[in-house]
């Protein structure tokens, strides 16, 4: 591994790199590096950005608490979920058998409405852009935990979706906080719960990956409008 991928990964292990999730016992995320609505939007309405729609005012954000879910998803069942953003739209199939404690609450939080109108607070260019913070602030979560240890072989590369943790949580742990790796390969260690990858909108998830700076901060406000899950 380069030493730039070893610092990479070493940052994303403070925060799931520098900007993530759950406060220890609460189920919120501190980030050591926020993204606050007003830089955000200011970039929003001074940028234009192709293959995106320009959004005039930010969602209002506010911190939300869940109840925790008390059953797992029916294994006989395939969950997608499809997250609708103001970039286009992309799917992502449920791994219920590696991280069964995560997809549960996933699913039951899209269901709620949890992820409805929220934004994806920190992009960071061919790494990973990530979101599921109702407050926008990277420090936000759903209220309690779920615990997913992956296995060690578990891999982070293109199109992968996982779930933020700080560095002192135990691996696997999760919130609401979820990021898509947007490289090749995000060459993390097994610590974050793998919740599913990619089938659709690929192409959606590399263009959002590519409104971000040197700071990982969004250069423009990206939204996700609407997420949803089909069952089959």
């Amino acid at each position: 591994m380069s030493s730039a991928t070893r610092n990479r990964a070493a940052s994303a292990g403070s925060l799931l790199l520098l900007g993530v999730l759950l406060l220890a016992g609460c189920g919120s995320k501190k980030a050591a590096t926020t993204t606050t609505t007003s830089t955000t939007a200011t970039a929003a309405t001074t940028t234009a950005h192709a293959g995106c729609t320009t959004i005039a005012s930010p969602p209002t954000m506010t911190p939300r608490s869940e109840k925790k879910p008390t059953q797992l998803l029916d294994k006989t069942k395939h969950y997608d979920v499809t997250l609708v953003t103001n970039c286009g739209s992309f799917t992502f199939r449920i791994n219920q058998a590696q991280s069964p404690n995560t997809a549960a609450s996933f699913v039951s939080l899209v269901q709620k409405g949890f992820f409805d109108h929220t934004i994806f607070h920190r992009i960071a260019l061919g790494f990973v852009i990530q979101g599921g913070d109702p407050t926008g602030t990277g420090s936000g979560g759903p209220g309690y935990e779920t615990v997913d240890k992956p296995p060690a072989s578990a891999d982070y590369l293109h199109g992968v979706v996982a779930m933020a943790k700080t560095s002192a949580e135990a691996p696997g742990t999760a919130g609401s906080q979820f990021f898509v790796v947007t490289g090749a390969n995000a060459n993390l260690p097994p610590d974050y719960a793998i919740i599913g990858k990619v089938t659709e909108g690929l192409a959606v998830v590399d263009l959002i990956g590519r409104h971000g700076d040197a700071s990982e901060l969004p250069t423009m406000l990206i939204e996700i409008e609407k997420a949803t899950v089909s069952v089959s």
